[in-house]
């Protein structure tokens, strides 16, 4: 019984991780969009976007890509901030660690 909590708090704490990095990110963003395959498109204030792929790492994509968000709009990728979500994404990594 004991070893079953222990592995829901430890789960739970992995679980609390991945959010806090994609809620860093989200603050940065001026919005973010689902997409049907599970990534998510942020959208930043000078209009240029990042894509965080289904497993949360900063994914390169083509600028000019069209791209299916969840509710099936369709749009184009505007630039590739490949490097400025990731280094969005790994502060938060590093705020969690503090």
């Amino acid at each position: 019984m004991g070893n079953r909590v222990l592995m829901a708090v430890v789960l739970s704490a992995v679980a609390m991780g991945a959010f806090a990095d994609e809620w860093h990110a989200q603050q940065a963003a001026e919005k973010t969009i689902p997409l049907q395959d599970g990534s998510i498109v942020y959208v930043f204030k000078d209009g240029k976007m990042g894509l965080e792929s289904k497993y949360g790492r900063a994914t390169y994509t083509e600028p000019g890509t069209t791209l299916k968000a969840q509710d099936g709009t369709e749009f184009t990728m505007v630039g590739n901030e490949v490097g400025r979500l990731d280094t969005l994404l790994k502060e938060g990594t590093q705020d969690r660690r503090r």
